[in-house]
């Protein structure tokens, strides 16, 4: 009797579960409307929740504090929502550290316990001595959401100098420790963004931002930024300007300083690609700054001084990249002599001299190699790595004879490594214990045919001799912009995907830096609609090849990303199951007047010019939604302290798809607060997030965890 009533009420509950999350009727919260009209030369778009971008109005609170609660209830009828999270903590929960590095005469690195918020900063006397605390982020709140942003050492090495960020906003404070005494010094500066310290002498230059008015901290236009030089001990209020060009208010500045102190970079940029490059020698205060490279048509970045030679790194006729030496006596172009190419097939990334040895990272098919070359650029010999995967660090000083690097891949965790340079060889410095199987999955990089006949490559990763039935649960994460290399690291929250019979795909679509400035270019302004069809031929690839189906394929991307998977699905609504755009930059026609925005004008073309406006409104994704369809389940996500996208394009998008009362697939929204566009969360927000994202992807493919 009592087992026919338990399998009865088994079945009903089963029943009113499914009904539940089979209903057609959404009942969002109410946004209402208040239509605002914007004209773009001859052409007027309506804005009906345009209200929402005013992030610290009662109103805009209220709405933000209902879908919260709305998304808190559908995510609590997921039985299986707190499994996922418990399995999450138990796979984060392992001791993890950053790679050493030497300043002075001492170690630092830092150190995570496993559950800690946030990263610890420690010292050690000698690389296997003990360790002591140095800086301890956690202590500086109860719930973790002050961060450590950059240490930044005097060159001396008796200072240090750290930025700390609060509640993953992009503005910074500036505190000063003395390593000498262990104490901090008075000196406390504020209203500090994209900066760092740059140590001269007794101080250090820095960027200042205007100050913003109380309620526009998060969202104000960030123009006009200056170089000011403090000096150790005094208020900032009596720090001198050093360099401003009020003429171009959209013009980034910074200025750098060599080691030896003798000489000084003047950097300026027009956006997020791009910069000019000039310099100065300290000895001769009547110098003038001596012009490398006055345009914004490529980049280039000073690796060392070295005598009366600049080296550099620089895609400036390389789209590929190039180690240069530039003789100061005679900077102009001309005269630079190349010390090492990139190629297509092997396109530099990254240059460190140490040990008397110039060590270059190259990316070959977006895998990690590294070769060996003498001050002359001269090659010497490739180093034997521990896989195909990425691998980053050989840092510090020319005098160092052993240096630090990393190995992982999409399913090996970080294994940290001790490296001689003398002779050449590695040894394991500290390896994860981590409780997960990476021996039982696979990382394999296929290509696939986009829809102009461009090869892309994919990343795919799954377990071993996984059943390929056209049913696999299948992440689909991609970016495509901005120079940006989506790498095949290891991601922790992966594993739940893993351990479930699950696919986890990047695709490396145009736009980003995986093969060099041409690809870039590929996705960049008129050809963004490339990167659009790169990603959704991976989605396709992914059916034909029988590892999924429409019913089985979720897609994620974040900021450059969000824009993508909002895009995406306005043009393919019915090929993916599920969709997670985060922190994107939803609403193309007025991204240029919040924060940074204005910066990335250089990748996506200014809404100022008719034919970037004729382009941009082609796939916003705010301005292409479309009635009468039925979108995939898509989950959004933003956060309140979010000042680089900033979060009323989510607000915007996600009201404006909740008003489809057509679609009968659930739009949530989660705005995460205290919390910015992802650096420096609480480890507890990272696993309380991750746990609903994949609750909710199981439950809308109808599966179970």
């Amino acid at each position: 009797m009592h087992n026919t009533l338990y399998i009865i009420f088994t079945a009903l509950s089963l029943f009113i579960f499914v009904l539940i999350f089979n209903s057609n009727d959404m009942e969002y919260p109410i946004t209402r409307t208040e239509k605002t009209s914007n004209i773009y030369f001859d052409t007027t778009i309506i804005d009906s929740f345009q209200w929402l971008e005013d992030d610290y109005a009662d109103d805009t609170r209220e709405w933000v504090k209902k879908q919260n609660s709305f998304t808190d209830s559908y995510i609590k009828k997921i039985p299986f929502k707190n499994k996922i999270k418990k399995r999450l903590t138990e796979i984060w929960n392992y001791p993890s550290e950053s790679l050493p590095f030497k300043k002075g005469n001492k170690f630092y690195y830092y150190h995570n316990d496993g559950l800690q918020n946030q990263a610890i900063l420690y010292v050690k006397n000698t690389i296997k001595g003990e360790s002591k605390v140095l800086i301890n982020p956690n202590d500086l709140s109860d719930d973790g959401i002050i961060s450590i942003g950059g240490i930044y050492f005097s060159k001396d090495n008796n200072y240090l100098g750290y930025s700390l960020n609060k509640s993953g906003s992009d503005w910074q404070e500036f505190q000063i420790l003395n390593l000498n005494t262990g104490k901090l010094l008075s000196d406390h500066l504020k209203w500090i963004k994209f900066s760092g310290m740059s140590w001269f002498g007794d101080g250090f230059f820095y960027k200042k931002y205007p100050k913003s008015s109380i309620n526009k901290n998060f969202s104000a236009s960030n123009i006009n930024p200056k170089i000011y030089f403090h000096h150790l001990g005094e208020d900032q209020s009596k720090d001198k300007l050093i360099f401003s060009n009020p003429n171009e208010p959209n013009i980034s500045p910074w200025i750098s300083v060599s080691d030896d102190e003798k000489i000084m970079y003047l950097y300026r940029s027009s956006g997020t690609y791009g910069n000019s490059l000039s310099f100065k020698i300290v000895d001769n205060d009547q110098s003038q700054w001596i012009p490398i490279i006055d345009d914004f048509i490529s980049e280039i970045s000073v690796v060392e001084h070295n005598n009366n030679n600049f080296i550099a790194i620089t895609d400036r006729n390389n789209p590929y990249n190039q180690l240069v030496k530039i003789d100061k006596k005679n900077p102009e172009e001309d005269n630079w002599e190349v010390i090492i190419n990139g190629t297509r097939k092997e396109v530099l990334k990254e240059v460190n001299i140490v040990g008397n040895k110039i060590f270059a990272h190259f990316f070959k098919n977006i895998l990690s190699l590294w070769k060996v070359y003498d001050l002359n650029g001269q090659y010497l010999y490739t180093i034997d790595l521990p896989g195909k995967g990425i691998v980053d660090g050989f840092r510090g000083r020319m005098n160092q004879k052993t240096t630090w690097f990393s190995f992982n891949n999409s399913v090996n965790p970080t294994t940290l490594y001790e490296y001689h340079i003398p002779s050449n060889q590695s040894t394991i410095y500290k390896k994860p214990s981590i409780n997960f199987s990476s021996d039982d999955y696979i990382l394999r990089q296929e290509f696939y045919p986009s829809k102009d006949g461009t090869l892309i490559p994919i990343f795919i990763c799954h377990k071993k001799n996984l059943e390929m039935d056209g049913k696999r649960p299948t992440l689909l994460y991609g970016y495509g912009g901005f120079n940006i290399s989506i790498e095949p690291y290891f991601n922790k929250s992966n594993t739940i995907l893993y351990e479930n019979d699950g696919v986890y795909a990047i695709a490396n679509i145009r736009g980003g830096g995986e093969y060099g400035e041409e690809w870039h270019k590929g996705g960049m302004y008129d050809n963004k609609q490339n990167v659009f069809d790169d990603f959704t031929y991976a989605g396709k690839y992914l059916i034909n090849e029988n590892i999924t189906s429409k019913n089985y394929l979720a897609i994620q991307g974040q900021s450059n990303g969000g824009l993508l998977i909002g895009a995406v699905i306005n043009q393919n609504p019915d090929l993916f199951r599920v969709a997670f755009p985060e922190v994107g930059v939803m609403d193309m026609l007025r991204y240029e007047k919040f924060t940074i925005g204005h910066a990335w004008s250089v990748e996506y073309g200014s809404i100022k010019e008719m034919k970037h406006f004729k382009n941009i409104i082609k796939y916003s994704p705010l301005h292409n939604i479309k009635k009468n369809i039925q979108y995939p389940s898509v989950f959004i996500y933003t956060a309140d302290h979010d000042d680089r996208v900033v979060p009323a394009h989510s607000f915007k998008y996600a009201a404006n798809l909740q008003s489809l009362k057509e679609n009968k697939n659930p739009v949530l929204i989660r705005v995460g607060i205290n919390a910015g566009h992802g650096a420096g969360k609480p480890t507890k927000k990272i696993i309380e997030e991750h746990a609903e994202k994949w609750a909710f992807l199981f439950n809308e493919m109808g599966l179970k965890y």
